[in-house]
């Protein structure tokens, strides 16, 4: 599936200048400590990280891209794979999972028909909706225990989701991506 969600990798003059600015912050026999900043400054301006993207972090830092892609497939808050136009994280840890979040992850994918039999839980958490605009992974700890099951759809933070809410928040989102 073709996600035209988030823009092709394109380095600007302004992600340029932040990744140098990040780079600066560290003595130059140390600057491969600026590995996480630039990879986060890529997942947040193309929504994750591709192979061109390895290579330019790699490149402004003198790594080789294997030491950048090492660092992207441990962390898995770094994505390889594009998410959905909404990308739904259900918090997984034992609070939550214990107030219905597995029976909120099934019942939204069953509402998005997302399969999520092809996502593993660390290289490829991600399952992406048949259309694009919806994606979910589960999430370690939202840090919410007390109002589980909780979720973050994009950055916005919701408590309390239970299985019969899926609907309005997922309704929430088309009719604001419509406005």
């Amino acid at each position: 599936m073709d996600n035209n969600t988030f823009p092709s990798f394109l380095v600007t003059p302004e992600i340029d200048a932040e990744a140098d600015k990040r780079i600066k912050q560290y003595p130059d026999e140390k600057k491969r400590s600026a590995v996480l900043p630039l990879l986060h400054i890529v997942q947040h301006n193309f929504g994750f990280i591709n192979t061109e993207a390895t290579e330019w972090v790699a490149s402004k830092l003198e790594l080789e891209p294997m030491q950048v892609h090492e660092v992207v497939s441990f962390y898995p808050g770094l994505r390889e794979h594009a998410p959905g136009k909404y990308h739904m994280r259900i918090c997984r840890t034992l609070s939550c999972a214990m107030t219905g979040s597995a029976e909120l992850m099934e019942r939204l994918c069953e509402l998005t028909g997302i399969d999520r039999s092809q996502s593993d839980s660390h290289h490829n958490p991600i399952a992406v909706s048949p259309c694009g605009q919806w994606s979910v992974e589960f999430a370690e700890c939202l840090a919410s225990c007390g109002t589980g099951p909780v979720c973050m759809v994009n950055d916005d933070f919701h408590e309390a989701v239970n299985p019969d809410d899926a609907q309005g928040l997922l309704d929430k989102y088309s009719s604001a991506s419509q406005s």
